[in-house]
C-alpha cells in the first residue's frame, strides 16, 4: 500500500492572511499605508469580520502589519529583501493548534453555560469554595489571566460530567497555545476589561452558590458574549 501523508486544510483566516500578504508583497499596499477597514476587507473578500480580525493578527505576528488600536492597521516595512510567505498562513499538521480565537470562544459559548448550570446543581461545597478562591485571586494577583482560567476550569470540574469538563479544559489549552489568541488579548484585554470580567464572574459565582442553575447558565452566557464583543472591538476605535 502506498504510504499517504495526513492532509490538513488551512484555516480560513490563514487563507485570508495569505491573500493580504500577497498584495503587500506585490506593492499594492506600501510601507506606512493604512489597510482598509475590517468591514471593507470583509465585504471585499466575502468573509466574516471575525476571520479578517484573525488574519490581521496573524500578519502582525509575522511582521507584515502593525495593529494600532484606536487608529487602524498599518503596513510595516520589509526587514530585508523580499518578504517571505508568512508561516502562519501555511497548512498546519497540528489538528487544533491553528483554530481561530473566535471559533474557540464560540465553542466555549456552547459548553460553558451548561457547565455552570450543572455546577449549580451538583457541585460539592469544597468545589464551590475552589471556584470562589479562584475568583478572589483575580483581585489580588497581577496576572489575572491565570486565575481567570482557574475559575472557569473549577466550574467545569464541578459540573459532574467528566467528558464536558475535559472538553472545556481542551478548549482552554488550545486558546493558551494560540499565538493569535494571545496577541488579540494583548491588544484588547485592558485592566478595565479585567475589572468587568471580575464583576461578571461574581454573578456566575453567586448563582452557583445559590444553586440557581438558570441564573448560572445565563450569567456564564452573558460573560462569554461580552468577551466576544470586547475582542471584536474596532481596531480604528479606542478600546473601552
Amino acid at each position: 500500500m502506498i504510504p499517504l501523508q495526513a492532509v490538513s486544510a488551512p484555516r480560513l483566516y490563514r487563507i485570508i492572511a495569505g491573500q493580504i500578504a500577497g498584495r503587500i508583497r506585490a506593492g499594492e499596499f506600501a510601507a506606512g499605508d493604512r489597510l482598509p477597514s475590517e468591514r471593507d476587507l470583509a465585504e471585499h473578500l466575502q468573509v466574516s469580520r471575525a476571520s479578517v480580525r484573525e488574519a490581521l493578527i496573524a500578519l502582525e505576528l509575522e511582521g507584515y502589519v502593525e495593529v494600532r488600536v484606536g487608529t487602524g492597521v498599518f503596513v510595516m516595512p520589509a526587514q530585508t529583501g523580499a518578504r517571505p510567505s508568512p508561516k502562519l498562513v501555511q497548512p498546519s499538521t497540528d489538528m487544533g493548534g491553528d483554530i481561530g480565537p473566535f471559533d474557540l470562544l464560540e465553542t466555549r459559548l456552547l459548553l460553558e453555560p451548561e457547565s455552570a448550570a450543572l455546577a449549580a446543581q451538583v457541585a460539592l461545597p469544597a468545589q464551590i469554595a475552589a471556584i470562589e478562591a479562584a475568583h478572589r485571586a483575580m483581585n489580588t494577583i497581577e496576572e489575572p489571566g491565570r486565575h481567570d482560567r482557574a475559575f472557569h476550569l473549577a466550574i467545569a470540574t464541578s459540573c459532574g460530567n467528566a467528558a464536558l469538563a475535559s472538553a472545556i479544559a481542551h478548549l482552554w489549552s488550545l486558546s493558551q497555545g494560540s499565538a493569535v489568541y494571545s496577541r488579540m488579548e494583548a491588544h484588547f484585554v485592558t485592566q478595565h476589561i479585567w475589572e468587568q470580567a471580575r464583576l461578571e464572574h461574581e454573578q456566575i459565582l453567586d448563582a452557583i452558590a445559590d444553586r440557581d442553575a438558570g441564573r448560572a447558565r445565563h450569567a456564564m452566557h452573558d460573560h462569554l458574549v461580552g468577551i466576544l464583543a470586547r475582542l471584536r472591538a474596532d481596531f480604528g476605535r479606542a478600546s473601552l
